[in-house]
């Protein structure tokens, strides 16, 4: 006849417990001594206590654990949402920061390109005077050789027709044992300039 309320209660929670109460509760009795919990005298009591610490306790969990704990993920939550905007801000100030490095670097490289080809035009320009300068000099310097050559020229000329004239009369002199006259020397020499 206990098997089967012990049947009935095994099934619903706690109910082994409650099946195995009376079975401690006999041997408790035989030997004289046992534990008080399974004391079936003191049940009401031991439910009484058991259900005020269950109450205090959720009091106590509900008033004081669970806000604190709601505080502290609130306060996580709102520290790991500020950390998040703070990453936001510093990765945009990254990112500003960069675009103004880049913009830094193209306009630095611009302005180098800019000053390179002003140098270089500047440089050209220096160049192109100092090779006029100088191909008027040289132009200069080349007619002034033309004219000192030229004017070198005519007294060399006209010595050279007296030197031509003085070898004619010696090598005839020489050669064929002719005397011949300094005026007819310089005019056979004349002769054949004026037909070169």
């Amino acid at each position: 006849m206990m098997l089967a309320p012990a049947k009935a209660l095994y099934g619903a929670p706690g109910g082994l417990v409650l099946a195995m109460l009376p079975a401690v509760a006999s041997a408790a009795e035989e030997n004289g001594a046992g534990m008080p919990q399974f004391d079936a005298s003191t049940f009401p009591s031991q439910l009484f206590w058991l259900t005020v610490f269950l109450v205090a306790f959720f009091f106590a969990m509900r008033n004081i654990a669970l806000p604190r704990i709601a505080e502290a993920l609130d306060a996580r939550r709102h520290k790991i949402d500020g950390d998040l905007e703070k990453a936001n801000r510093h990765r945009e100030e990254a990112e500003a920061a960069m675009a103004a490095y880049e913009k830094a670097l193209a306009d630095a490289a611009a302005e180098a390109q800019a000053i390179h080809r002003q140098t270089a035009d500047e440089i050209a320009a220096r160049a192109a005077e100092r090779r006029a300068e100088l191909a008027a000099r040289i132009a200069d310097e080349t007619r002034e050789a033309e004219a000192g050559i030229a004017a070198a020229k005519e007294p060399a000329l006209a010595n050279l027709e007296a030197m031509a004239a003085e070898v004619v009369q010696e090598t005839t002199a020489k050669l064929a044992g002719i005397k011949v006259s300094k005026s007819d020397a310089e005019s056979a020499v004349a002769s054949v300039v004026a037909e070169k």
